[in-house]
């Protein structure tokens, strides 16, 4: 293929696309061109300048960005970087959040506080991220947050058009026609720019439609006419794609609440708390054949499902006063006297499955305070100011009480997974004879090391490695493990985290490619292929 970059800074292209509104699918589209311009031989990087989200990613080298840059570099065929996103919000309480910067804790602030204190700063550190990526990179595809027509915001924006301006990027903007208003939506948005704003919007792509094309192409001309933009394409609605996501608001479109699937034949309920974290560590189980996965926000939801999972949290105090507040703490207990059920903690949920939590620095509840914990591990978690980020590898324990199926019982199962957390978790004095190790792990070629705690009688266990699930041998097994249990055949799945992720790219890459005048889009970032 003969290319020629003509890009806005040297060699490198830029393609920045902002929303009408959050959750119009800008991760998503942003993740599909990252896979096409790779696809077409371009060295392709994303990059969001400011994002808010619990549901975060660790780089190589132990950093923490948003999850969406760390799925969108894997659709590029990259390592993410902290560069793809530099700062990274993550609320903690209402108005609160802890302030990430390159992938380090920098503080938690007020939003008040981050508005006036940090932002003025804040353009050196987003400018020079991004123009690392742009010495490295063929294309950056950059993507907004919200809404670049949030008029109490924009005097101090750092990641819609301020940003657009800064590295000289043509936006496109998205839209979302699902929810209604579409034309209202692209037309007050532009009414709401200033002049030279409203030269950067070269296209429009409107996303998730259900209908008709040729009942929508009247007003698709209208808009055209009214606005002298044109529109690139539109994206038809993808049912089922599992690409990770970052906002706990797409949990209202997955599994709903209430009874499981008729045809399950394993029923996990995941805890849904006001500031779960990292919800996407069970998605490879939603993949798995005969297994439905609900998210619960109420006790009465709970029943008697095989698996019950407290998930990661940002605020692992305040998410256990609020499980204890809706009832299910009781509701827990009731269950677990139905004798096969097994209670499991990830990061936050773990810490919350031991006798005592201690915050002494009020670095989760912004004074110090200590909580009893659910009890049914013997541990204590002391919360501190230092957050472990890091990638692990490692293997079962010799002692690994989770029950796997019979024929997986074994050390050889290798496991990998990552680490973000503020807290160290030990197991009481005089209690290691009630629970036993999960894994051995290390971290950057350290010394192996245990991991996680469990009962012995198999019932209940906790780790803090996020991304468990994502393992094949050790989910398949655990899973059959359960089935064993309750005397079933086992199942011999062939589910591929890795290979169903490649194929969820390819799939909505090919969507948008087919759906987009692509040729427009190269030569709005000026590159001739």
């Amino acid at each position: 293929m003969n290319k020629t970059g003509q890009g806005n800074a040297g060699s490198t292209a830029v393609l920045m696309l902002q929303g009408t509104a959050s959750d119009v699918g800008k991760s998503v589209i942003t993740a599909a061109f990252c896979r096409i311009f790779m696809q077409d031989g371009f060295r392709t990087a994303p990059f969001k300048s400011q994002n808010m989200a619990l549901n975060s990613y660790v780089t190589a080298d132990g950093k923490e960005i948003g999850r969406a840059q760390g799925m969108q570099a894997e659709a590029c065929g990259i390592e993410a970087t902290t560069d793809m996103n530099p700062i990274l919000l993550k609320p903690t309480h209402d108005m609160h959040s802890q302030i990430v910067v390159h992938g380090r804790p920098l503080s938690n602030m007020s939003a008040a506080d981050y508005r006036s204190n940090y932002l003025p700063r804040a353009k050196d550190t987003v400018m020079e991220a991004l123009g690392r990526l742009r010495s490295e990179y063929d294309i950056v595809v950059m993507e907004g947050a919200g809404s670049p027509a949030e008029i109490n915001l924009k005097d101090r924006d750092i990641v819609n058009m301020n940003l657009a301006g800064w590295a000289d990027a043509p936006v496109l903007l998205v839209a979302d026609i699902d929810r209604g208003g579409v034309f209202a939506f692209l037309v007050g948005t532009l009414e709401l720019l200033e002049p030279h704003e409203r030269e950067r919007v070269k296209g429009f792509i409107i996303n998730k439609f259900r209908g008709d094309l040729s009942l929508l192409q009247p007003g698709l001309d209208w808009l055209e006419e009214r606005t002298g933009i044109p529109v690139l394409g539109v994206l038809p609605y993808i049912h089922d794609l599992r690409l990770e996501a970052e906002d706990s608001v797409v949990l209202e479109k997955r599994i709903g609440a209430g009874h499981p699937a008729e045809s399950a034949e394993i029923d996990i309920a995941v805890i849904r708390s006001p500031f779960i974290s990292n919800f996407t560590d069970v998605d490879p189980l939603i993949e798995e054949p005969g297994v439905s996965v609900r998210f619960v926000s109420r006790a009465s939801e709970l029943g008697n499902p095989d698996v019950i999972i407290l998930p990661g949290t940002k605020n692992t105090i305040g998410d256990l006063e609020h499980i204890r507040d809706q009832g299910f703490e009781a509701a827990i207990a009731r269950a677990m006297k139905w004798g096969r059920i097994q209670l499991i903690g990830i990061c936050g949920g773990y810490q919350m499955l031991g006798s005592m939590l201690s915050d002494p620095q009020g670095v989760e509840s912004q004074q110090a305070k200590e909580v009893k914990g659910l009890g049914y591990l013997p541990l204590a978690t002391i919360f501190a100011e230092e957050k472990r980020t890091v990638r692990v590898s490692g293997t079962l324990s010799p002692e690994c009480p989770v029950q796997l199926a019979s024929s997986g019982q074994s050390a050889s199962v290798t496991i990998e997974g990552y680490e973000i957390h503020m807290g160290s978790t030990e197991v009481l004095a005089g209690s290691d004879g009630d629970v036993m190790p999960l894994f051995q792990i290390q971290d950057n070629g350290g010394e192996l090391k245990a991991e996680g705690c469990g009962s012995v009688n198999s019932r209940v266990w906790g780790t803090y490695l996020h991304g468990i699930f994502h393992n094949d041998e050790f989910r398949r097994s655990w899973l059959n493990g359960i089935r064993e249990a309750k005397g079933m055949p086992q199942v011999d799945s062939t589910f591929s985290v890795k290979e169903f992720k490649e194929k969820e790219f390819d799939r909505v890459a090919a969507s948008v490619r087919q759906n987009l005048r692509m040729d427009e889009i190269y030569k709005i970032i000026g590159i001739t292929v």
